[in-house]
């Protein structure tokens, strides 16, 4: 199968699972979570399914609480997981409303779209610690969780950056979202102190290894070093990459993650070679397995979801350059702070990943 051939099988099998309302479910009968449900709808619109990717963003605009929030998990309209609010689940709307905007230039979506992103990446800024990291989510119980984790920053540090422009394109001030990235990536960079400080380290977990480069953290040469120091600890030879550094489990998603994340470092090549041994991981039907459990040479879970089968479309995107799109997740874009009040935090930032 070509991959003109998977992008198209694959984003009918997504499109084949939305309902009525727009809610992108992981599969059938399953549970909705605003960060999955933003991944497969970028999947739908890299598969020119336009129209089911701006539903999709409807759905989560009528979901969204006054603070700006949506919880951990709904079925349609239902809540089912109403724990917590996590930060990088609520903010990653900007990234897929961006994402969607380049792919159709449609103002009128972003304009109509904007006051959705704008609460939740306000509320999301809201909880930004004076060491820079965002906390990791509030508790509907117990109120702020004040840890934070590398990979759901580093996810939140690539939102800003599509929050920022959106705000460019529609002529709206951003407030201090500069700022806020800036101070992120700062400590990302050079606070570990900073996460994981409540709870056991996620470091074996290879998403905190690639997401920064994935985010754009880290550009050139610190982010080809970062791939390449730890690449033999999480990369199961033509297999694919670990979940976790000590278990024998490949997934889909995070190969097709650290297929964009070595473009972006310039591994072009690699990247490539990652992308095209995944395509033993996909069924007939168009959907895509969570992950093989290759000691004991079997597919596991017995899932094949949604927010799967979108991270194999962006991937896929991201390597051919199929939508303007393409290089939303290979590198930085960032208008000028023009109203930023010191005028100078975005540049700083691309100083600090470039030195």
């Amino acid at each position: 199968m070509t991959r003109a051939e998977v992008v198209r099988h694959t984003a009918r099998y997504i499109a084949s699972l939305q309902s009525d309302s727009g809610a992108i479910p992981w599969f059938a009968q399953g549970i909705v979570d605003p960060w999955d449900h933003v991944e497969a709808a970028m999947g739908l619109c890299v598969g020119g399914y336009h129209e089911q990717a701006a539903a999709a963003y409807h759905w989560l605009a009528r979901q969204q609480r006054p603070d700006g929030t949506w919880l951990a998990a709904y079925q349609e309209d239902a809540i089912v997981d109403g724990t917590r609010a996590e930060t990088n689940f609520v903010v990653y709307i900007a990234t897929g409303v961006w994402h969607h905007f380049l792919i159709t230039n449609d103002s009128r979506f972003l304009r109509t779209l904007w006051p959705t992103v704008k609460r939740a990446l306000d509320f999301v800024t809201g909880l930004q610690s004076p060491a820079g990291e965002i906390y990791w989510a509030q508790d509907t119980r117990t109120g702020i969780n004040k840890d934070a984790l590398v990979t759901g920053c580093s996810s939140i540090f690539k939102s800003l950056e599509c929050g920022l422009n959106i705000a460019r394109e529609l002529g709206a001030d951003p407030g201090r979202w500069f700022e806020s990235r800036n101070n992120l990536g700062h400590a990302i960079r050079t606070r570990p102190d900073r996460f994981d400080r409540t709870w056991e380290s996620k470091a074996r977990y290879s998403m905190d290894w690639f997401y920064p480069v994935l985010a754009g953290v880290y550009q050139y040469q610190q982010a080809r070093q970062r791939i390449e120091a730890r690449w033999e600890t999480f990369v199961a030879g033509d297999l694919g990459c670990r979940c976790v550094s000590d278990q024998a489990w490949v997934t889909v998603a995070e190969s097709c993650e650290l297929s964009m994340a070595c473009v972006g470092a310039g591994l072009i090549e690699t990247g490539n070679e990652m992308f095209d041994n995944l395509a033993r991981y996909q069924a007939e039907d168009g959907s895509w397995w969570t992950g093989y459990a290759f000691e004991d040479q079997v597919m596991w879970p017995d899932e094949r979801p949604t927010w799967t089968a979108g991270a194999v479309l962006l991937a896929a995107d991201a390597l051919d350059q199929l939508t303007p799109a393409a290089s939303l997740f290979t590198s930085v874009a960032l208008p000028e702070p023009a109203h930023h009040a010191k005028g100078t935090g975005a540049l700083q930032d691309l100083k600090q990943a470039r030195s």
